[in-house]
């Protein structure tokens, strides 16, 4: 066995290999990038190593110098994680040029299912059914298009060398494909560095369903059963859980048969994912699922598998990369309840799930029976716009999905963060939807639902100003009754903080608040009274968060910022937010397009610039009708959340 293992990773996996590494004996070592240098798994690591800037590009991707830390560190094995380079063919060959294990399959094995379009055509050879598409080599646009038009929309293009919903669009209209597919080339491009697609058949009402496989170096395949993951918005996984609902032990075997044929079909050994496409319409059956990929690597979600399985995938990975047998036999293999992981982002359903950033100003995540919680950050640490937001992934397990589905509701419910906004309310509301509930699952039940699953902005009630605008009240007192005793005379005692916040019967007050860049006079009366419960104000649940001049309320896991204003403070300016035809950047990222020129008319809700952020693009729409002016910044450069882009004067 190996006695030391390089973590060529950041965030909650490098951690969590990290735990398992620690376990098994060996010596962990890290590397990490300067926005990482105080992460957790860089203090939990036996050594660490600096690999360069923030950016992945520059630190992460940067193969050379992670292997230049791991000669001079001694490192036996690297453990490369998932993303940045665990799909990287040329990195496995590299590092056993250098005499280190690659923790993960053979290159060719790499190369072989890193192509989507090879990977399809080498499956279908080894009888592994395959959606109906064009596969090719010729990356003409009119090309593609007339293939689409062959096929039938609805179509999906796809990067060849893509992954995690990078690179892909649907389209559902001809006059739509040429806009998709430039689209879908340029992220892939940027994420991947290689714009090549494939276009395939969309299948309605389709389930994702995956197969965990495991191979050794001795021949021996086998899976771990399947997972569902079809919650899913913009091709990227939500929720996800083990064993799929309504998969018959017939049914089962037909895919975990498939699935392993197709790891044979490349010698794989390690850890890989088969992913399947099924047609849910009339539920999962043995002739109506295609495959559409392999992961050469471990998944996020492989901790549903060890719940229901009771196997550590990572001790497996590691065991298996020093050449030792699998020990076990597919046979010997059982599903033991079910298992439901829920991804916690840094994200604003409200705005479209632009990612969110800032410093976790708290941090609670829930514990109790049947849970684990996978997490990179702590509290007091920061979400920056570098990597991908993801703040824990939140396990529960059951004897049954019920009793799973309970307790990731409880633990959702009992989740705290302040300061970067989160998706906590849109999977507590998904979770309990009808149709998720009844395991009525296909990849587009997010979408189809996002009025009902609470992502629409909601008004400011009543309850949120009033907690706030009280623990303003509560916490300044001197200086609040100072200026209230100049302006209106307010009564010399007001207050009080006995349980909770209140107001005396009878007295009133007002103050002026910043509530989410708008500027509100708040009344506060008896009534307030009333309604102040904290946590819990009948079944909502409440928290505040007080940090310096800003207060965090949370209401049913949904964050209200706060800052008081001073009324004698002559400096302030009541125009915050975005002032009349500003186009602001919604978010830390790369300017990679920019549409308009200046002078240029455009009408209101046209698409203007596309902003990158966590490798993902987002469209910027003209607030209203008009011409262009004052543009900022030029394609390719990097802006702050909020920064001016362009202006558009009204005609």
């Amino acid at each position: 066995m190996f006695r030391s293992v390089l973590i060529a990773n950041r965030g909650e996996i490098a951690l969590r290999v990290a735990r398992t590494a620690r376990r098994m004996g060996l010596r962990v070592i890290a590397v990490h990038s300067d926005a990482d240098a105080k992460a957790p798994f860089v203090a939990f690591a036996d050594e660490a190593h600096r690999i360069g800037p923030a950016p992945a590009r520059e630190s992460y991707l940067v193969a050379e110098r992670i292997l230049t830390v791991a000669k001079q560190a001694g490192a036996e094995c690297i453990h490369p994680g998932y993303g940045f380079l665990s799909e990287n063919a040329e990195f496995a060959e590299a590092c056993a040029a250098a005499g280190i294990a690659f923790v993960g399959p053979p290159a060719s094995a790499i190369r072989a299912m890193g192509l989507k379009d090879a990977a399809k055509s080498l499956v279908e050879k080894a009888g592994v059914p395959v959606v109906p598409g064009y596969h090719g080599e010729i990356q003409d646009a009119a090309f593609l298009k007339e293939r689409a038009d062959q096929i039938g929309y609805p179509v999906l293009i796809k990067a060849v060398a893509g992954g995690g919903g990078k690179g892909m669009r649907r389209v559902d209209r001809h006059v739509d494909f040429e806009e998709a597919l430039a689209s879908a080339q340029r992220e892939a491009t940027n994420a991947f560095g290689d714009a090549r697609v494939l276009v395939e058949k969309y299948v309605t009402a389709p389930r994702h369903v995956e197969v965990q496989v495991f191979g050794d170096q001795h021949g021996h395949v086998i899976h771990f059963f399947e997972r569902d993951c079809s919650m899913q918005r913009r091709h990227q996984k939500v929720i996800e859980e083990a064993p799929a609902p309504g998969m018959s032990r017939e049914v089962r075997a037909a895919f975990g048969k498939a699935a392993v044929e197709a790891a044979k079909a490349v010698g794989y050994y390690g850890a890989g994912t088969i992913e399947f496409i099924a047609d849910g319409s009339q539920g999962l059956r043995a002739d109506g699922f295609y495959f559409m990929e392999m992961n050469t690597r471990l998944q996020v979600e492989h901790p549903v598998t060890e719940m229901i399985t009771g196997f550590d995938l990572v001790e497996l990975q590691l065991r298996v990369a020093a050449g030792q047998r699998l020990p076990v036999r597919q046979d010997e293999l059982m599903i033991h309840g079910h298992a439901v992981e829920a991804r916690l982002y840094a994200e604003e359903p409200e705005r479209g799930f632009l990612p969110s950033t800032g410093k976790l100003h708290a941090l609670r995540l829930p514990s109790g029976e049947g849970l684990r919680i996978d997490s990179g950050v702590t509290e007091g640490g920061e979400v920056t716009p570098f990597y991908d937001p993801m703040i824990a992934k939140i396990i529960a397990h059951g004897p049954d999905r019920e009793t799973a589905l309970d307790r990731l509701g409880l633990a959702l419910e009992s989740t705290v963060v302040a300061g970067p906004k989160t998706n906590t309310r849109f999977l507590k509301a998904l979770i309990d939807h009808p149709d998720f509930r009844a395991a009525k699952l296909d990849t587009g039940l997010i979408d189809r639902n996002l009025a009902a699953l609470g992502i629409l902005t909601p008004e400011i009630d009543p309850e949120t100003l009033a907690v706030g605008t009280l623990a303003f009240a509560a916490r300044e007192k001197e200086r609040l009754e100072a200026v209230a005793s100049a302006r209106s005379g307010w009564p010399s005692d007001p207050w009080s903080n006995s349980d909770g916040f209140s107001l005396h019967p009878g007295r009133e007050a007002s103050l002026r608040v910043l509530v989410e860049g708008e500027t509100r006079d708040v009344r506060l009366d008896a009534a307030a009274e009333a309604a102040i419960d904290i946590p819990k104000t009948g079944h909502r649940n409440f928290t505040l968060v007080e940090t310096g001049d800003t207060n965090f309320i949370l209401v049913d896991g949904l964050q209200t910022e706060m800052c008081m204003v001073d009324p004698l403070d002559v400096t302030f300016d009541d125009s915050v937010g975005d002032a009349g035809g500003n186009v602001k950047s919604p978010m830390h990222g790369k300017l990679v397009a920019l549409f308009v020129v200046e002078g240029e008319r455009v009408e209101k809700g046209q698409r203007v610039a596309i902003v990158e952020a966590m490798k993902m693009e987002h469209p910027v729409l003209a607030p209203r009708a008009g011409r262009v002016e004052g543009i900022a910044f030029e394609a390719g450069a990097q802006m702050g959340q909020g920064a001016r882009i362009l202006s558009v004067a009204e005609a």
